[in-house]
C-alpha cells in the first residue's frame, strides 16, 4: 500500500485532492492529512473519508521539525504532496511574515524531513519516492499586453509578498533537486475553483454575498485577466505528475479558461438566475446592481495564462472542464452545503476538530 503524505490537505485544493486520489484508487492507497488548521483549514471538508481505515489526520505545523520527522518515522512515507501554504494575496499585504514563516520556512522543513527519511548511505534516495511541490502562476509575475502565456521557462518575476514566499519556497525545491539529486517536482498551476474553497476567494465570495443580496466588490476597472482551472482537473494533473512526471521536472497546470474579474462575476450571476427555481427568494437577489467597483490592491498583477503544453506532451494531461461547466458544478455544489458555507462565515467550522478529534 503506497502511503501519500498530503500537507495542507484540510484546505482548499487540498481536500479535493483526497477526494479525487480515494475515487480513484480506493484502499489501495494511504493518506496521510497534516494539516495545522489555521483559518482555511476545514475538516468538514473531509466528511464521507475521515472513517476510512487508509486515512489518518495529524494537526501539526509544518514549521515544526520534530512533529514532521516524527511523522516520517512513524509512517514509511512514499510520496509528499506538499500543498500547505499560507495563499491569499491580499493578507500577504497586510502581515507578509507568516507567509515567508510558512511558505519558505515550512517548505525547508518538509525537504529536509523528507530528505533525511529517504536518504541512503551512498548519498542516494530510495526508490519510488516522490516529493511534489505545488505552486502558483503568480511567480511568474504579470503578462504585459502582446505577451503570450506563461511557459516553464519563463522568468520568475514575483510582484506580492505572497508570490514572492511562493517563488522562493520553489527555488528551495529546485536547489535541493540540483544539488542533492532529490527526487521532486515543481507544479504551478492557474486560478483554481470549485468545492471547498474559503469564502474570501473570488468565486465563493461572489456566489455568497450575491445568493444574501449584498454588495460585490470588484477591484480597480475589473479587467484584471486569469486563468481558470476547475479543482478537480488540478487533482487528476498533481496524481499524473507523481506517476509519470519526469524527476527534477517543472510542470504548469493551466486551465486555458482566461476571463476577466467582471466576466466572472457576470457569468456567476447569470448562470444563478439560470439555476435558482422560480419562486426561490434569493432569485430576487441575485442583480448585477450588486456590482461594487473598490479601489484596487496594492501591486495587483493583470494578467495570468498558463500554457501546459508540456504536461499535455509528457504526460497526456489537458484540462477537461470548461469554465461555464465548471462554474455550474461549482454553484450546484453550494446550493447542496449550505450548511458547510454557514459553518464556514460564522466559524464553526473551527469547532469541528474539538468535536470530532478532542471529545
Amino acid at each position: 500500500m503506497r502511503t501519500y503524505l498530503v500537507t495542507g490537505g484540510a484546505g482548499f485544493i487540498g481536500s479535493n485532492y483526497i477526494h479525487y486520489m480515494f475515487r480513484k484508487y480506493g484502499d489501495e492507497i494511504r493518506v496521510i492529512n497534516v494539516d495545522c488548521l489555521t483559518y482555511a483549514g476545514n475538516l468538514e471538508n473531509l466528511k464521507g473519508v475521515e472513517d476510512r481505515e487508509n486515512y489518518v489526520f495529524v494537526k501539526a505545523d509544518i514549521r515544526d521539525r520534530e512533529a514532521i520527522e516524527k511523522i516520517f518515522a512513524e509512517y514509511d512515507v512514499d510520496r509528499v504532496v506538499h500543498f500547505a501554504a499560507e495563499s491569499h494575496v491580499d493578507r500577504s499585504i497586510r502581515n507578509p511574515e507568516i507567509f515567508v514563516e510558512t511558505n519558505v520556512l515550512g517548505t525547508l522543513v518538509m525537504l529536509n524531513a523528507a530528505k533525511k527519511a529517504w536518504e541512503t548511505q551512498d548519498g542516494g534516495f530510495l526508490p519510488d519516492k516522490k516529493f511534489l511541490h505545488v505552486s502558483t502562476d503568480e511567480v511568474y509575475g504579470s503578462l504585459e499586453e502582446g505577451d503570450t502565456y506563461f511557459y516553464e521557462t519563463s522568468p520568475i518575476d514575483p510582484h506580492s509578498p505572497y508570490s514572492a514566499s511562493k517563488a522562493s519556497s520553489d527555488m528551495l525545491v529546485k536547489a535541493y533537486i540540483d544539488t542533492y539529486k532529490f527526487p521532486a517536482n515543481i507544479t504551478n498551476c492557474s486560478n483554481n475553483y470549485g468545492p471547498y474553497q474559503f469564502p474570501e476567494k473570488l468565486i465563493p465570495l461572489i456566489i455568497n454575498n450575491a445568493l444574501q443580496g449584498k454588495k460585490l466588490p470588484v477591484y480597480g476597472d475589473g479587467k484584471n485577466v486569469r486563468d481558470w482551472l476547475y479543482v478537480d482537473d488540478h487533482a487528476k494533473a498533481i496524481d499524473l505528475v507523481q506517476e509519470k512526471g519526469r524527476l527534477g521536472e517543472r510542470y504548469n497546470i493551466g486551465g486555458h479558461n482566461e476571463k476577466q474579474n467582471i466576466e466572472i462575476i457576470h457569468i456567476i450571476l447569470d448562470t444563478l438566475q439560470e439555476m435558482l427555481p422560480e419562486g426561490d427568494p434569493r432569485k430576487a437577489l441575485v442583480s448585477r446592481d450588486l456590482i461594487t467597483y473598490v479601489e484596487d490592491r496594492k501591486g495587483h498583477d493583470r494578467r495570468y495564462a498558463i500554457a501546459p503544453d508540456k504536461i499535455k506532451e509528457e504526460i497526456g494531461w489537458y484540462p477537461k472542464t470548461m469554465f461555464q461547466e465548471g462554474i455550474r458544478l461549482t454553484i450546484q455544489w453550494f446550493f447542496e452545503h449550505e450548511e458547510w458555507m454557514k459553518h464556514v462565515t460564522s466559524g464553526d467550522y473551527q469547532k469541528y476538530y474539538a468535536e470530532m478529534y478532542q471529545a
